[in-house]
């Protein structure tokens, strides 16, 4: 006969198991989030100095904020910084709003073929963004783009999409291509664990599909809005693969289009660590201050809160 557990065993595995299942957790946070963001934070504070007469030696020296002012002082930062932000106001609304309607077309009693419509809207996710970015750089491009003979048949000209004019609005359209589904699935799920029973007596009320759509489903989606929108709020200040890649199709972007690209030329390109992680955690920064401010903005309008 197996011998019973300690009398104590039963009150100390409650008391374990809550910190057994987050441990995981924590130690990804602390490996991946916490312990990389602290280093560059030591970083950022120090810098390589020339010391001593003649050749001189290079050595590495505590600077304090002298990294951050110079970084905040540089013009290029700056200017990436608002192009950054028109981005990021072409791509938020314009996915988070194709998702949206997707999501309540696929919602809706007249809706067909709800599984190979759903497949097709995400499939776009499922393409590596490098390679999603490579595929509309050369639809873009004049010389290799089946727009130029359709323009030449046409009599219009020549239509540049990679021109400084319409480079926003290409770089936009591959993050809205590749991130409607990836929204739209979340918003669609959440429409879908919506009790039918409400449904139903908003039909018997009267109410059609927009009515529907307007007065019901989309308010009871603000928490799914307000997370997508965080969410892609996010992914947006962080942009980097999409500019990054078309950048040898187009002299319409240059090494600090976006503050993520002038990081990396000045970690990998110019060898300075020091200011790279300087740009990187003030662009952390501001994009924890952005992300707060789109999220209350967003729950205030949802929710009606008067703060």
């Amino acid at each position: 006969m197996p011998a019973s557990p300690p009398r104590w065993y039963g009150a100390r595995v409650p008391r374990i198991a809550p910190y057994a299942f987050l441990t995981p957790a924590v130690l990804l946070f602390l490996t991946f989030f916490a312990v990389p963001g602290g280093y560059a934070i030591c970083i950022s504070l120090r810098s390589a100095k020339v010391s001593g007469g003649g050749i001189g030696v290079r050595e590495e020296q505590f600077v304090g904020p002298e990294t951050y002012t110079r970084v905040l002082s540089d013009v290029e930062f700056w200017a990436g910084l608002g192009r950054m932000l028109a981005y990021a106001a072409i791509v938020v609304p314009v996915m988070l709003g194709l998702a949206l309607l997707f999501a309540l077309l696929l919602d809706s009693s007249v809706a067909r073929a709800r599984t190979f419509s759903r497949i097709s809207i995400f499939l776009p996710y499922a393409v590596p963004g490098v390679v999603a970015t490579l595929l509309w750089g050369f639809l873009y491009l004049p010389t290799t783009s089946p727009l130029t003979s359709l323009t030449d048949v046409m009599g219009t000209g020549t239509i540049n999409l990679l021109c400084s004019k319409a480079i926003y609005f290409s770089v936009a359209n591959v993050a809205v291509w590749g991130g409607t589904g990836f929204n739209m699935i979340i918003l669609y799920t959440s429409l879908r664990s919506v009790p039918s029973e409400i449904y139903d007596a908003a039909r018997i009320d009267g109410c059609g599909e927009w009515r529907m759509a307007r007065s019901i489903k989309i308010p009871l989606l603000t928490p799914a809005l307000v997370m997508t929108v965080l969410f892609s709020t996010i992914a947006t200040l962080q942009v980097f693969n999409e500019p990054m890649t078309l950048r040898p199709l187009t002299t319409s972007i240059s090494w600090t289009w976006m503050p993520m690209m002038k990081i990396y030329r000045d970690g990998f390109v110019n060898a300075d660590p020091y200011t790279a992680a300087a740009g990187a955690v003030i662009l952390a920064c501001a994009t924890l201050v952005l992300s707060l401010t789109a999220l209350r903005l967003v729950q205030r309008r949802a929710f009606g809160e008067d703060r």
